[in-house]
């Protein structure tokens, strides 16, 4: 496996895979990686002549008073993991590789990134679209891959790619989970034992919200109603939003019918989790 830390050598080792006709895969991530990455890492593989995958913790998508400081690098381990999951060639840039002195380019979209976690994280969505079309430009992928846990962040991708013409496939895996449902998170490590329990509060409103549905309720009020409910059982949680919307523009229904997204955003104790289910 090959690790590469600057755009020109990361440009070279594709321009080389290009000459050989090979088909990229492209994970990007910020590391600290987990069996959701992993799950990323396989379906690539499985689809492309070569894997390359990205660690780069990215300023631009961290607000203030959030954890960009303190998010969990591990480097090291997750240069074995991807070794250990076939990657051909890992991208580590550093910040000053990615962002150099004078860089003053942002990529700004409109409706999507003001939806769900958008009012809660301003300027988020902003530093992921910057990022994103930095390293498709650098690594010119076949097909990216993207966990549905961020689903928002990948619609606003695939808008992404629509909009400005990147000739790439976005490729969006299942939610990967624990054992009691909680959704694999980097941020999971932040959680003591008891927040660790508390956070499978989260999940729990999912399903309540499915077996509502199932049942016939199609009042998306009334169901998240009973997500919420559910939900203040757990008295470390806080919730951000608990949203139903259209599953492509992200807009809130009232009458739950079709294909749709049921969100959530919760704190548990300074750890804000996400998490959703597609239905229909």
């Amino acid at each position: 496996m090959k690790i590469f830390t600057t755009v020109e050598d990361m440009r070279a080792y594709v321009k080389a895979c290009r000459n050989k006709d090979h088909a990229i895969g492209f994970v990007p991530t910020m590391g600290a990686f987990h069996k959701g990455h992993i799950s990323l890492m396989q379906a690539a593989r499985k689809e492309n002549d070569v894997v390359i995958v990205s660690i780069f913790v990215n300023p631009l998508q961290f607000c203030s008073g959030e954890d960009y400081d303190r998010y969990p690098r591990q480097t090291d381990l997750d240069r074995r993991i991807c070794e250990a999951e076939g990657v051909d060639a890992v991208f580590n840039p550093t910040v000053a590789e990615i962002y150099p002195k004078g860089f003053d380019s942002h990529v700004d979209q409109g409706e999507l990134p003001s939806k769900l976690c958008g009012p809660f994280r301003p300027g988020h969505f902003r530093g992921v679209t910057t990022v994103v079309s930095k390293l498709f430009n650098i690594i010119l992928p076949d097909a990216a891959y993207f966990g549905q846990k961020d689903y928002q962040q990948t619609q606003i991708i695939r808008r992404l790619v629509q909009d400005l013409n990147f000739d790439i496939k976005v490729r969006m895996m299942p939610i990967v989970r624990e054992d009691d449902g909680l959704a694999m998170s980097s941020r999971n490590v932040y959680l003591g034992p008891k927040q660790r329990r508390e956070a499978t509060c989260i999940y729990r409103s999912l399903l309540r919200a499915k077996e509502l549905i199932a049942k016939g309720e199609n009042d998306a009020g009334k169901v998240i109603q009973e997500m919420r409910r559910e939900i203040r059982k757990t008295k470390g949680a806080r919730v951000d939003y608990l949203a139903i919307t259209n599953a492509e523009t992200l807009e809130s229904i009232r009458e739950i019918k079709g294909k749709v997204l049921i969100a959530v955003a919760v704190r548990i104790g300074k750890t804000r989790l996400i998490d959703n289910i597609l239905l229909g």
